[in-house]
């Protein structure tokens, strides 16, 4: 794709039916075959991976490997990577993934701040942008806000290859399916809004939409930090992603990680949910009034019940609020929870930390939620 079709596959104010541009043609003509094949490209090392290699990894034929690595390099997702001396016979041609040839957009949508990346295949950002957002404005006034940073924001490298798909994380309660929101703390306006229609209809490609805490656990994930673990985000409000046996955990209606809204003091503070004494509730009012050793404790008083609940391996945090204390956010949470596993009889340690990837990963997971499925990872 050349810069002129880039621009037009996200100016359009095409629907749903004209979102189908190469992106869609591409992550449809992905089979689970060829996706292994991706993945092995992508994961390779920087000499590149044979064809027997990789038959070899995937169980798959010769033949059949042949057929799908020659489609590849016709598409430009595969390049040759030089040669490598066999042991009996002529030398294999080594092939590696050609990270330029697709790009995805993740965009975290905060109550009050937007940030953008463009991330490549491999999922290395290669632009960013920040601007402010209110979400009082009204959900239109915020999707016109973000449709025109996604716009400025893909003319910055030049030419950015195949636009595969925008991922867009935000706070829920959400549809992940549908992209549709449900009511978001503090903003019930937002209740029944179809997030990705808008965006699609505007862009003219994929959307994937999730909730914050799920594309940065996301990310995380595929970063391999740990098989089941718990990422809890402290921001504008408070959630948590779940991975469990090496899976995003969505739950049956695509709701779990309200983590949030669960009520550890009766006679508490009103939350913005309706309900008194929720974890976000106090955390929020602890980190208002400077108080980040109080509001440490009750983070750690809610991953005490997910360690208890779930037996996962490790608990990240995140979010403006950890960032901005991360050593005290660190100790506080770490104590509860290494408390709470000893009064369990547990033996091994719940190690606490703050998440990879800063305050763009949320940004970059989104990313991911387009990504990791055209590599059979991400489901």
């Amino acid at each position: 794709m050349n810069r002129t079709d880039g621009a037009r596959a996200v100016g359009g104010g095409g629907g749903g039916a004209r979102a189908s541009g190469a992106g869609v043609n591409l992550l449809a003509l992905r089979g689970h075959n060829a996706a292994l094949v991706l993945d092995l490209l992508r994961t390779a090392d920087a000499d590149g991976i044979s064809r027997l290699e990789i038959a070899e990894r995937t169980g798959l034929t010769p033949q059949a490997v042949s057929k799908i690595t020659a489609r590849l390099r016709t598409e430009g997702l595969a390049a040759e990577a030089g040669r490598r001396a066999s042991t009996g016979g002529k030398p294999r041609t080594l092939l590696r993934l050609v990270p330029e040839a697709g790009h995805a957009v993740g965009l975290h949508l905060d109550r009050d701040e937007l940030t953008a990346v463009l991330a490549d295949l491999t999922g290395r950002v290669v632009a960013e942008r920040r601007a402010p957002l209110d979400f009082g404005a009204g959900a239109d006034a915020v999707v016109d806000a973000a449709v025109d940073v996604v716009r400025e924001l893909v003319r910055l490298p030049g030419d950015p290859g195949r636009l595969l798909g925008v991922g867009i994380a935000l706070p829920g309660p959400l549809d992940h399916t549908d992209g549709v929101l449900h009511r978001v703390t503090g903003f019930p306006a937002w209740d029944g809004f179809p997030l990705r229609e808008a965006f699609a209809a505007r862009l003219g490609l994929p959307v994937v939409v999730d909730k914050d805490t799920n594309a940065a656990a996301l990310g995380l994930a595929l970063g391999g930090v740990a098989e089941s673990f718990a990422y809890l985000h402290l921001g504008t409000g408070l959630g948590a992603g779940l991975v469990l046996s090496g899976g995003l955990y969505r739950g049956a209606r695509t709701g779990a990680g309200e983590f949030g809204h669960q009520v550890i003091q009766l006679d508490g503070p009103r939350c913005g949910c309706g309900d008194r004494g929720c974890i976000e509730a106090l955390c929020l009012a602890a980190v208002a009034r400077g108080d980040t050793a109080e509001a440490a404790r009750a983070l750690g008083v809610g991953a005490a019940n997910l360690v208890s609940l779930l037996d996962i391996d490790r608990v990240l945090l995140g979010g403006r609020a950890v960032f901005a204390a991360a050593e005290s956010f660190v100790r506080g949470v770490g104590e509860v929870v290494s408390e709470r596993v000893r009064r369990g009889g547990g033996d091994t340690e719940v190690p606490v930390a703050v998440a990879s990837g800063g305050d763009r990963g949320v940004a970059e997971g989104a990313a991911q939620l387009v990504l990791a499925p055209v590599f059979g990872r991400g489901g």
